[in-house]
């Protein structure tokens, strides 16, 4: 039975052979990475992130994390925070079957809960239409700088 929580420690492994498993359908040699592991968990371990994962009788099938950002603190105000969601992805397999939406609910479920002021990510052209279908609109009111 497939289940969407909050991803554990004990995820990692999965996480990784996710993120591998999405790296491959773009470029299929980077299925043969034998230090990825090893580089993924330093990643976990320096970047905390809250992840959310489509768990399919202990096989995980999709994934997405947010970086909570909690922005500086000024008189007279509640401190408030924002969420930046990234690294969505579900295996081919279990694609179109809602999965990527349950994991954005979740997300978005978590971040009110702890009174996120908005969820900001930066889709790629493929997944335009998907977010859009989820309520997220293009915005205009950042700025980037590109190195």
């Amino acid at each position: 039975m497939l289940i969407i929580r909050e991803g554990r420690p004990s995820d990692v492994a999965g996480l990784a052979t996710l993120r591998t498993t999405w790296a491959a359908e773009q470029e299929p040699a980077l299925k043969d990475d034998p230090a990825f592991d090893a580089v993924f968990r330093e990643w976990t371990d320096a970047s905390p992130r809250k992840f959310f994962v489509a768990d399919d009788g202990g096989e995980l099938v999709g994934m997405l994390n947010l970086m909570i950002f909690e922005r500086m603190p000024k008189p007279g105000t509640e401190s408030s925070r924002w969420v930046y969601l990234g690294n969505a992805y579900v295996l081919p397999e279990f694609r179109n079957a809602g999965i990527g939406g349950r994991l954005v609910d979740a997300s978005i479920q978590f971040s009110q809960s702890i009174k996120a002021v908005r969820m900001v990510l930066s889709p790629s052209a493929e997944s335009r239409d998907f977010y859009a279908r989820l309520g997220f609109e293009p915005a205009g009111e950042l700025n980037i700088l590109r190195f």
